[in-house]
C-alpha cells in the first residue's frame, strides 16, 4: 500500500500552484477581480460572486478550460462574461484561477441611446439607379414625381 504522503504531494503542489496562480492573476485583474462559490447542476454552475462591481448571481458553463456564464446584481443589471481557467481538487471542492472579460448586457437604469443620425455624404459619387436592363431611372421616376 503506497505511503499516504507520496500520493498527497501532487494535490499539494497543484492546489499550491493553483493558489500562486491565483494571487499573481487576481493580481493583474486589478479592479474586476471575483470571488466566487459555484454548485454544478447538470452541466451548469449556479454561483455567488463578489467583486468590485458587488455581489451577483449568476449561471454558467463550459467545455475544458473555457467557460461562459450570465449574472445579475441586485441593481438588475445583467452581464454575461467568457473566461479561461484551472483548478485543482481539493478536500471536497475545487480551487482555481482564471482570467476573462464581462459585458453589460442590460441596465435598467441607463437610459436608452438614441440612434445615431445619418448624414448624406457630400462630394462623393451620386447614387443612380438602374432598371433590369441597366438603363439609368431618372430621380423623379425613381421617388414617383414624374
Amino acid at each position: 500500500m503506497p505511503s499516504r504522503t507520496a500520493s498527497s504531494r501532487p494535490a499539494r503542489t497543484a492546489a499550491a500552484l493553483a493558489a500562486l496562480a491565483a494571487l499573481v492573476l487576481s493580481a493583474c485583474a486589478g479592479p474586476s477581480a471575483r470571488l466566487g462559490v459555484g454548485v454544478p447542476v447538470g452541466p451548469f454552475s449556479v454561483g455567488v460572486g463578489v467583486g468590485s462591481g458587488g455581489v451577483s448571481a449568476g449561471v454558467g458553463t463550459g467545455v475544458g478550460p473555457v467557460g461562459v456564464g450570465v449574472g445579475v446584481h441586485p441593481s438588475g443589471q445583467v452581464t454575461g462574461g467568457v473566461g479561461v481557467g484551472a483548478s485543482v481538487p481539493m478536500g471536497g471542492a475545487h480551487v482555481g484561477a482564471g482570467v476573462g472579460s464581462s459585458t453589460v448586457l442590460h441596465d435598467p437604469y441607463r437610459p436608452p441611446q438614441p440612434p445615431a443620425p445619418v448624414e448624406p455624404s457630400s462630394g462623393g459619387p451620386t447614387l443612380q439607379w438602374r432598371d433590369s436592363h441597366g438603363r439609368i431611372v431618372p430621380e423623379c421616376q425613381v421617388r414617383g414625381g414624374c
